[in-house]
């Protein structure tokens, strides 16, 4: 199965990065983009890609502990980017970004302790992915727009174990599919 370890947004921060999409997507040239639906906003931690069933047990385990030994944190969505030269949109994260940092290495650390090959590391920038394109397009007046963006900051206290469905219809604008399988609450070790 194809998984993530993740962070989700409080229904109100997605209602607050909801609205912000809603006047992006009204900007000139946002037909040309492929929009991250709602179900598909999260912070991705560390992704792992096709895991066999044999060393999954391991890697709840692993996850279970990281998410015991990392503290509560605040943490608010913040401005915006891009990657790729133009293909992806992102905003941002504020808050505490080291713990944040520390608990993506603890997540891509419990499945490297698993066997699971995570690919090559690089160096976590938090980022969650409003919009994407195949091709290079001039996100920069989104990146401008989204400049003043700020949710409120709310307390991370959960990390969450993902698995992803991707589409199989070959229908246009259809979405992966999002099933949390295991959750753990962060600082749980007293």
């Amino acid at each position: 199965m194809r998984l993530f370890a993740a962070l989700l947004l409080p229904d109100d921060v997605a209602d607050a990065l909801a609205r912000e999409v809603a006047a992006l997507r009204g900007l000139p040239g946002a037909e040309g983009l492929r929009w991250t639906g709602r179900p598909g906003w999260h912070f991705t931690l560390a992704f792992y890609g096709e895991v066999d069933e044999e060393p999954l047990p391991e890697l709840r385990d692993r996850l279970e502990r990281a998410a015991r030994r990392t503290p509560a944190f605040g943490l608010a969505l913040r401005g915006g980017g891009r990657f790729g030269g133009g293909k992806a949109l992102w905003t941002g994260a504020d808050g505490d970004l080291r713990a944040l940092g520390l608990l993506a290495g603890r997540a891509e650390a419990a499945a490297r302790r698993s066997g699971i090959e995570t690919g090559e590391h690089r160096r976590y920038q938090a980022h969650l992915t409003i919009a994407r394109s195949r091709s290079a397009v001039d996100v920069r007046p989104y990146v401008t727009a989204l400049h003043d963006f700020r949710s409120r900051t709310w307390t991370v206290d959960e990390l969450v174990l993902v698995r992803s469905h991707l589409p199989r219809s070959g229908m246009p604008g259809e979405q992966p599919r999002y099933e949390p399988v295991a959750r753990w609450a962060l600082g749980a070790a007293g």
